[in-house]
């Protein structure tokens, strides 16, 4: 098999980080097999400067990419300014002739510009997710996966998952066995488990305007273990069941069940991160009625089990359960 050409787009004011990831995985790497031919490209064919004075002359201009099996935007600088017209004329013509196409972290908006990924599937930085939304409705946004594939276009959150993508292109190219050597030499897991979920943070619900309902808040919040009903908690709030949980759901977002949910996972986290207590302790300390409960609850908020996460954010990662 020949060596695939890659085209590692350089963008205005680029983040060194998310170019270094591509060029490694990307560059020659393994004694004797050439892998890919990788090219660095920028849209005026100059040299480019990074965010804080790093400078790259490339390859060439965006005249390369049409000799490219790969085409990589590594990131983009502004997410409110769409590429230049020849940039998106060219990852467009790029695709259409059967280039596999790919968006790293906020290199996912550049596609999502050039309207590529209208009814497909995508990722991106969980922190985009809002803003994402609302400029590509079309787009069917996953803020779980680390990376996705779609119809020859693939897109990765943010940072770290750029290496995670570019090891599944290897692998997707090459096969295991190659994708394997090459995360060896690399010194990194060959694949992750777990998604981008894990990493989004989780605030507190906030105080609402509404002082009946922040006491009650503040009540729960300190009786947590405490089986709530809905009719009690009414009382609590001199309000009638129907306007309580009106009121509720308008000043909270949320039902008082979900609510709960997230009040318990919140304090189970900091639990899971900071202390050895075991998982049936921990269950019990937040509030849920049984450890599977709360194993059922944590895995389908975050993807992943308990133990996973605090493997992954523990202070003692020698802790067993």
């Amino acid at each position: 098999m020949a060596a695939l050409k890659v085209g590692l787009i350089i963008y205005p004011d680029f983040s060194p980080f998310h170019i270094s990831v591509p060029y490694m995985i990307f560059s020659p790497m393994l004694p004797g097999e050439l892998l890919f031919e990788l090219y660095l490209i920028a849209p005026d064919g100059q040299a480019n400067q990074a965010e804080r004075g790093m400078s790259i002359v490339p390859d060439g201009g965006l005249e390369l990419v049409a000799a490219m099996d790969i085409v990589i935007m590594p990131g983009w600088h502004k997410l409110d300014e769409a590429p230049t017209p020849n940039l998106l004329k060219a990852l467009v013509q790029a695709y259409q002739r059967g280039a596999c196409i790919v968006g790293l972290c906020y290199g996912t908006y550049a596609l999502a510009y050039a309207g590529l990924l209208d009814n497909k599937n995508a990722c991106t930085h969980w922190l985009a997710e809002k803003d994402f939304n609302q400029r590509f409705p079309k787009v069917r946004l996953d803020l779980n996966a680390l990376y996705v594939e779609d119809d020859q276009l693939i897109t990765s959150a943010g940072t770290g998952a750029g290496l995670d993508c570019c090891l599944y292109i290897v692998r997707k190219f090459y096969g295991v066995k190659i994708a394997n050597r090459v995360a060896r030499i690399m010194v990194v897991p060959p694949h992750r488990e777990g998604g981008q979920a894990q990493f989004i943070e989780q605030p507190m619900a906030k105080s609402t305007q509404q002082a009946q309902i922040n006491q009650l808040l503040d009540y729960l919040r300190e009786n947590l273990t405490t089986l709530h009903h809905i009719d009690n908690l009414a009382n609590l709030a001199n309000m009638s069941r129907r306007t309580f949980t009106r009121r509720f759901l308008k000043a909270t977002g949320m039902t008082v069940v979900e609510w709960l949910v997230n009040e318990r996972l919140q304090r189970s986290r900091e639990l899971l991160e900071t202390s050895a207590l075991s998982i049936e302790q921990i269950a019990a300390q937040v509030g849920f009625q049984t450890a599977t409960s709360f194993r059922q609850h944590f895995k389908q908020r975050h993807t992943v089990s308990p133990t996973s996460w605090r493997k992954t954010f523990g202070t003692n990662n020698l802790i067993k359960n």
